[in-house]
């Protein structure tokens, strides 16, 4: 299964004055910097947790329905399946009426009676799944320990600009601190 980002996030998790605030920076010269920090800080821990802090969309893409008609979304946390479609071998679409999924939005998977649907007969990305996920459109709607760990982040890199050299690697590391945020949120592959 991949994913495809449709709908990237319309805001940030952090405002730039509160990064501002907590880098205790009070001019506005370097605010473009810390705004391209911010967004990387946001991308990193999507990544490191595998969920969307703000509402975007996603394209699921799979080959055919799982056997135990489970589907794991990711990124999570799930909040809406909005369009399916199974393509045949001539590369025609058909649209699946969304009703047939049970969203389970706690393990973050999709529940179908696989059985009951049309069976995609392309060689490969036969399935499209439409989803929305992420835990809000605003700010606040993202855990505050998430929202830390990027402040801290945007941190460590104001403060260390510039190339890593050999014997410097630690620098490129996730500090300490952040990766502990993180680490609680992180949704894990078996």
């Amino acid at each position: 299964m991949s994913s495809i980002l449709l709908t990237a996030p319309a805001a940030e998790p952090l405002a730039l004055d509160d990064v501002r605030g907590f880098l205790r920076v009070d001019a506005h010269d370097d605010d473009e910097l810390i705004a391209t920090l911010v967004a990387a800080a946001r991308l990193t821990v999507e990544t490191q947790t595998r969920r969307a802090l703000i509402t975007q969309s996603w394209r699921l893409t799979l080959d055919c329905w799982p056997a135990d008609g489970r589907i794991q979304v990711a990124p999570g946390p799930l909040r809406e399946l909005t369009a399916a479609r199974v393509y045949d071998l001539a590369n025609n679409s058909y649209a699946v009426d969304v009703q047939h999924f049970v969203p389970d939005p706690g393990a973050c998977e999709l529940a179908v009676m696989a059985w009951a649907l049309m069976q995609p007969t392309r060689i490969a990305a036969g399935i499209e799944l439409d989803v929305t996920v992420g835990y809000g459109d605003t700010p606040e709607d993202v855990p505050e320990p998430l929202r830390q760990a990027m402040r801290i982040l945007v941190a460590h890199w104001y403060e260390n600009r510039g190339l890593i050299v050999p014997g410097a690697m630690r620098l490129a590391s996730l500090p300490a601190t952040a990766a502990a945020l993180i680490a609680p949120y992180r949704m894990v592959s078996l």
